[in-house]
């Protein structure tokens, strides 16, 4: 937390310089263009060429003052976004505050895992990890959470993600420059959809006349100041007309580009910005090496191509401009040129853009990673293995506050598959949780809640939240054998990591413990890894027939001074004390 309150102490002090400075360019501005006013009018007083050429001069420092303001202004609105950012992460230790996106609209009823662990919405694994700025990495976050990657690959981003671990201020820097101009996912789809268009067709012999008549205009032009002619001046008035006539036949094709492509171009530089970002640092790992030499052709690097693409749609807004558009083009057919500059740019680097884009996507999802290590310095990475053994010491919850988590040990590697039990709220839902939700993590290449750990990657199957489906007028019930049956299927097909939490709770009691019963039964004859939460302790019994796979466990409560005590500590066996009765009678229900 120290780094984070240091941050914000000197990025507000940079902040506070950028803004006098702003203020000061503001009245150099102005003094800048009374001044180039005032000359430009004793210039036309006196006919001096002095005061013309000063004038000049002074105008063409005021633009440059212009460009120097908008750097200010930028290294301003940058500070500002690093200012939060430090803000963020200070308050999210702090208070367990979490003003990131929390991803709700990315929930999948459907997957193996990601709805009943919790993976999106409010307080979830999602806004946990979430430090992203685009939409594509926002998209490529979610995407990690919900497959479990090779061995080769989840150990290739441990090594990123440790690597940029220490990088705060590169990382802070990286999420300010996604964050400063907001994207969207309208806005990447229109671009993506820009760079599959087929460019607009300019025949050669329109080509040769974009160069042959701005020539031929401005000449005149030349000629018309030189000895003022009616003649030459009529001549140049047709010639602007002719340019005006050249350029409407491929105004459809201009009004198409800047249609596909509104207000692209401050999100264009944002992208070449991040780009850059990239390409400029020496990154060691191998991952993100790799994304990097991504982002280099054999004629451009990717931001450059970027900040030109930025450039050219910036040009081309102009279009619309009733005033600069007629005469631009009524003198060089500027937006033609545009156009063909476009055209050319899309032939040589569209089938690239989303493969920059998406590497911009990555860089922010590995990003996010090293933040949540950051933040947490005393998870570890789990060592990978190919030989199907499992174990965690004293593993937690992710989510939970460390002073309000009680860790536990968990093996499966002598008895793959547990029955858990223990009474209401002893804590049997929250640890099939924290083992899915840390067991995904260890495959997603992130560190996990636990001292240490050795993971074999397998698929994860969770059944523990399902809902019933309204809109296909499927009950609780169905959708849960819907479950079990896709888990069963996968089980056929390869090994797997299985969490189950009080199964077939839509039907009687008796249907319940024998169908619970031979799901295990099922289950324990196949390579299976997981574990089963019950209330039912019959259930424990099947162990007895399948006792090189399955184990029981349980979590315990007690009465002490007529309150309940629960130590959420892990143990052999199973549950021997009830709760349910007690809380009833204390709460006078019964």
């Amino acid at each position: 937390m120290k780094i984070y309150s240091s941050n914000i102490i000197n990025l507000k002090e940079d902040f506070n310089k950028l803004s006098a400075s702003d203020k000061q360019m503001s009245f150099t501005r102005l003094f800048t263009a009374l001044a180039a006013g005032l000359l430009f009018y004793q210039y036309y007083q006196t006919d001096q060429i002095a005061f013309g050429l000063a004038s000049l001069l002074v105008t063409i420092g005021f633009f440059l003052l212009i460009q120097k303001h908008q750097s200010i202004r930028w290294k301003k609105r940058l500070a500002k976004e690093k200012i939060e950012i430090n803000e963020n992460e200070l308050a999210h230790l702090e208070s367990g505050e979490l003003p990131f996106e929390d991803g709700s609209e990315l929930t999948q009823h459907d997957h193996p895992y990601s709805y009943d662990l919790d993976f999106f919405g409010e307080r979830s694994l999602f806004q946990t990890l979430n430090r992203t700025g685009t939409i594509r990495g926002k998209q490529k976050l979610a995407d990690s959470l919900l497959f479990i990657l090779s061995k080769k690959e989840i150990e290739k981003t441990q090594e990123s993600v440790k690597e940029l671990t220490p990088m705060v201020d590169w990382r802070h820097h990286f999420l300010a420059l996604a964050k400063i101009e907001p994207d969207s996912s309208e806005t990447y789809q229109k671009l993506i959809d820009w760079s599959k268009k087929k460019p607009s067709k300019i025949i050669v012999f329109v080509r040769l006349l974009s160069f042959i008549l701005p020539t031929a205009t401005l000449l005149l032009i030349t000629l018309y100041f030189i000895n003022g002619s009616g003649f030459i001046g009529n001549m140049v008035g047709l010639l602007c007309l002719t340019n005006l006539a050249v350029l409407g036949v491929h105004f459809n094709s201009l009004r198409s580009e800047l249609t596909a492509t509104t207000d692209i171009e401050k999100i264009l530089k944002q992208y070449s910005h991040l780009l850059k970002a990239i390409e400029r640092h020496p990154f060691a790992t191998k991952k993100l090496s790799d994304l990097r030499d991504q982002l280099t052709t054999s004629q451009i690097k990717a931001s450059s191509a970027i900040h030109n693409l930025a450039l050219l749609f910036g040009r081309l807004e102009h279009v619309s401009n009733v005033f600069a558009s007629p005469i631009l083009n009524g003198l060089v057919l500027y937006h033609l040129h545009v156009l063909h500059a476009l055209n050319k740019w899309r032939t040589l680097y569209a089938t690239h853009i989303k493969d920059w884009l998406d590497v911009i996507g990555e860089v922010e999802q590995l990003n996010s990673l090293a933040n949540f290590h950051y933040n947490n310095p005393s998870f570890t990475y789990p060592e990978i293995n190919s030989e199907e053994k499992i174990f965690f010491e004293d593993l937690g919850h992710p989510l939970i506050p460390s002073d309000k988590t009680v860790t536990n040990s968990i093996s499966f590697n002598e008895h793959s598959f547990f029955i858990l039990t223990g009474s209401n709220m002893s804590g049997k839902s929250t640890f099939l949780r924290t083992v899915g939700i840390n067991m995904v993590l260890a495959g997603i290449g992130a560190p996990v809640y636990a001292t240490k750990s050795s993971v074999h990657p397998l698929p994860v199957l969770v059944s523990m939240r399902l809902s019933d489906s309204l809109s296909d007028s499927e009950s609780y019930f169905y959708a849960e054998v819907k479950r079990l049956k896709y888990i069963m299927d996968r089980l056929e097909k390869e090994p797997c990591f299985v969490l189950l939490d009080e199964i077939l709770r839509g039907t009687n009691s008796d249907d319940k413990r024998n169908g619970t019963i031979e799901v295990i039964r099922k289950m324990a004859a196949k390579r299976v890894f997981g574990g089963i939460a019950t209330h039912d302790l019959e259930v424990c019994n099947v162990s007895k027939e399948f006792s090189n796979t399955l184990i029981n466990k349980r979590f315990e409560v007690e009465i002490i001074n007529d309150e309940l005590v629960f130590d959420y500590k892990l143990q052999d066996g199973v549950c021997q004390n009830k709760s349910a009765s007690f809380i009833m009678k204390k709460m006078e229900v019964i």
